[in-house]
């Protein structure tokens, strides 16, 4: 007698299941898939004004917003690189052996340490009266991407941004990369 009443539930949810995936299918058949040009201006779907990042984002480099919109953009992408590279170190440091959690810490406070002083050199420069800034730290050096001022990056801001480089980050001249970005 239980095994006829458990059967019998299981074929009720089994039927009420199916006759949910049903009415659905059926509700959905009717609507038909927009065009992308039908739901997005023509011109904003890739144009030569527009700049198509790995991520498969665009950004119009025409727009004065998007020079925001940019400097977001390379913020997410460095974020994201940090984070997966800080989760597979600690992967590493779960499954490794002891002399490899050292090296694994020793990494994970090269990232941290190179985060912090990216955002001191980007706080810096922002704080020195330019609209925007990002920082990049590598093996080779630094790259910073300056929000373009009115009259345009002169050879005094170049000298302010790679003094602020300089002190925060120890590093010199030749290892310092200012890039415009209009």
């Amino acid at each position: 007698m239980k095994i006829w009443k458990k059967n019998l539930v299981a074929a009720a949810v089994l039927v009420a299941v199916c006759g949910g995936i049903y009415v659905n299918w059926l509700y959905t058949e009717d609507q038909t898939v927009a065009d992308l040009t039908q739901t997005l201006n023509e011109e904003k779907i890739l144009s030569a004004d527009t700049l198509v990042m790995a991520d498969g984002t665009a950004l119009e480099t025409d727009a004065p917003e998007t020079i925001s919109d940019y400097f977001a953009a390379v913020r997410l992408s460095r974020q994201e690189a940090r984070d997966s590279a800080v989760t597979l170190l600690q992967e590493a440091m779960a499954y490794g052996e002891d002399p490899s959690q050292v090296q694994s810490n020793e990494q994970l406070e090269d990232i941290v340490q190179t985060a912090l002083c990216e955002a001191q050199i980007e706080s810096l420069v922002i704080a020195k009266g330019y609209q925007d800034c990002v920082a990049y730290m590598n093996e080779e050096g630094i790259s910073v991407a300056v929000a373009s001022p009115e009259g345009g990056l002169q050879q005094q801001d170049v000298a302010v941004i790679a003094d602020i480089v300089m002190t925060q980050a120890d590093l010199s001249m030749e290892d310092i990369r200012v890039v415009e970005v209009q």
